[in-house]
C-alpha cells in the first residue's frame, strides 16, 4: 500500500507556471510508475502525463506536450509536475496516481490502469 499527497496547486494567470508535488508514503521500496491525470468540471478524467519507475521513461498528451514537464525524486519519494505557459483550459483537478508492479507496459494512460490516487489539487487558471 502505498498513499499519495499532492500539492502545489493553486490560482494562477494565463501564460504563468505552477509546479505541482506527489509525496509517496508507506510501501515505497517497489518500482511504481506514476502518472497525473486531471478532471475539469463537467468533464471525464484525463491523462496528462506518466513517468516510469527510474524516471527514464516519459509520456505527455498532446494537449501538454512541450508545456508540462513530468519528473520524479525517488530518494525523496516525490513526483513533479512542472507546468508552464498554462491556459484555461488547464483548470481542473489534478490528480497523481501510482501504478503497482508487475507490468510490462511502460505507458499507462488510463486511470482504470492505476492502483493508488491522491485526494487531488486544484489548479485554477485565469485568462
Amino acid at each position: 500500500q502505498v498513499q499519495l499527497v499532492e500539492s502545489g496547486g493553486g490560482l494562477v494567470q494565463a501564460g504563468g507556471s505552477l509546479r505541482l508535488s506527489c509525496a509517496v508514503s508507506g510501501r515505497t521500496s517497489r518500482p511504481y510508475a506514476m502518472g497525473w491525470l486531471r478532471q475539469a468540471p463537467g468533464k471525464a478524467r484525463e491523462f496528462v502525463a506518466t513517468i516510469s519507475s527510474g524516471g527514464a521513461y516519459t509520456y505527455y498528451a498532446d494537449s501538454v506536450k512541450s508545456r508540462f514537464t513530468i519528473s520524479r525524486d525517488n530518494a525523496k519519494n516525490t513526483m513533479y509536475l512542472q507546468m508552464n505557459s498554462l491556459k484555461p483550459e488547464d483548470t481542473a483537478v489534478y490528480y497523481c496516481a501510482a501504478k503497482s508492479p508487475p507490468y510490462s507496459s511502460t505507458r499507462f494512460v488510463s486511470g482504470d490502469e492505476y492502483d493508488y490516487w491522491g485526494q487531488g489539487t486544484q489548479v485554477t487558471v485565469s485568462s
